[in-house]
């Protein structure tokens, strides 16, 4: 056994082999915690050098994507394909379209998918890709245009039996209709290539709703666990996406009170809670019109604070469901203080190691969105079923597979993280999502 075998060892190592890269690192450096430990007492993965071999995509496809917007003006943007590992499964993973994408931004997320994709027993590899194109305010034309020249580049590299993309951050149902639409002319082929399709042409009941009901469904079974519930619970939601709202419906579903939403300009707080009724009017805002929750507390006469996170306002749970880091050291002590008892992520990584760190010496049960999270691609897997059999299930079917999906998961991160009376959720679902990878990459050799 090399004694040299050390987070900070590995960490040197993964740094210098991708500069520039700190949310890459930061995913790493995360999982490394747990896994470096283990992998200390199954020396098998080390002599393999597997964990090595993870950190590394299998490819990054780079491309060019040139279009014209409504002016006649030629455009131009990036577009990307990280295909990180296959070993139990074709890749799968979103793509997003957004300013802040870049490879390294790509790969944290690649990474993050690999054990995510493992943990909900589905047979699916990792990837992620997406655009530095921002769809925001540009008009259905130019949306369509872009989506079109980026699917001429990327049919190239996807396949139902190859990889399998979807949606993510500025790629929704229209996004997704314009990718499919020229796949399918490009391919001459009605295959299920993408997931997150509309419902009239192979898409899936209940896969916009499927993240944020998983992650409430993690939620209750980690309460479950120590006998109690999400029922009666004052909880705080980030985001205000098809990931926040979604898990906002759900909230209210199980009986508990949902009192803040945010979005880029600012946070709402509703401390009577934001019902059904109240959620209908924001979805409407946010689908339908685009608008801001600026716009709907004035409409509602509900307190507004604009450039402000929700982690300051007192609650029992917390919904992370916006974007990566939104949630600090600061932040930390702000809900262990505020007295937070559990906190479920829906957004990839929203919680940075420090405050993990703080989490964790507080007590606070805290579901990693590899976790938590992974009710979107579960549905997103159940969606290829579907179209592999030419069937589709109904929304009550998907979600009972869905809550037996994320009941699995938690049940995964019980076996690998209960340590001396409490579970350390992220290490257990490090470990589990690990060794389903691992030892499929160990059984297939060196390749």
């Amino acid at each position: 056994m090399n004694n040299s075998y050390t987070l900070d060892s590995f960490m040197e190592a993964i740094i210098a082999k991708n500069p520039g890269e700190p949310e890459f690192h930061q995913a790493i450096s995360e999982v490394a915690k747990t896994i470096i430990p283990f992998i200390r007492q199954h020396p098998k993965y080390q002599e393999a050098r597997i964990f090595e071999r993870m950190c590394e995509p299998d490819r990054i496809i780079s491309f060019k994507v040139t279009w014209e917007d409504d002016k006649g003006h030629i455009q131009m943007n990036r577009g990307y394909r990280v295909q990180f590992n296959n070993a139990i499964g074709p890749y799968k993973g979103g793509l997003r379209f957004h300013p802040s994408v870049n490879p390294g931004i790509l790969k944290f997320l690649g990474f993050e998918q690999t054990f995510k994709n493992s943990l909900t027993t589905l047979p699916m590899g990792a990837a992620k890709g997406g655009s530095d194109f921002d769809p925001k305010g540009k008009s259905d034309r130019e949306v369509m245009r872009f989506c079109q020249a980026f699917m001429t580049e990327l049919s190239h590299y996807i396949g139902h039996f190859t990889d399998i993309p979807a949606g993510d951050i500025g790629v929704g149902a229209r996004e997704i209709s314009y990718l499919f639409g020229q796949y399918k002319r490009l391919s001459h082929e009605f295959t299920g290539v993408l997931t997150g399709k509309s419902l009239e042409y192979g898409g899936s009941p209940i896969r916009k709703e499927a993240t944020g009901y998983g992650c409430v469904y993690f939620m209750e079974e980690m309460l479950n666990e120590t006998g109690d519930s999400v029922e009666g619970k004052n909880c705080t939601v980030s985001g205000s996406g098809n990931v926040a709202l979604y898990c906002a419906e759900k909230i209210n579903h199980l009986g508990g009170k949902v009192i803040t939403l945010s979005d880029s300009n600012g946070c709402i707080y509703d401390p009577e809670g934001i019902d059904e009724e109240k959620l209908a009017a924001i979805i409407d805002l946010k689908s339908n019109r685009r608008g801001r929750l600026a716009e709907y507390a004035a409409e509602s006469g509900c307190e507004y604070f604009p450039d402000t996170k929700p982690w300051n306002i007192p609650c029992d749970l917390a919904f992370p469901c916006a974007t990566e880091n939104e949630i600090n050291k600061n932040d930390a002590a702000l809900l262990a203080r505020n007295g937070c008892k559990a906190i479920s992520e829906g957004a990839n990584m929203p919680t940075t190691l420090d405050a993990l760190e703080v989490l964790r010496n507080s007590n606070i049960l805290t579901a990693p969105g590899k976790a938590a999270n992974a009710g979107g691609v579960a549905v997103s897997g159940l969606e290829m079923s579907q179209n592999s059999m030419r069937m589709a299930w109904s929304s009550y079917e998907l979600d009972n597979k869905l809550r037996s999906i994320m009941k699995e998961i938690h049940r995964q991160c019980v076996d690998h993280g209960r340590t001396n009376g409490y579970i350390d959720y992220v290490k257990g679902a490090n470990i589990a999502g690990f060794i389903k990878v691992a030892d499929a990459m160990m059984a297939y050799g060196v390749i």
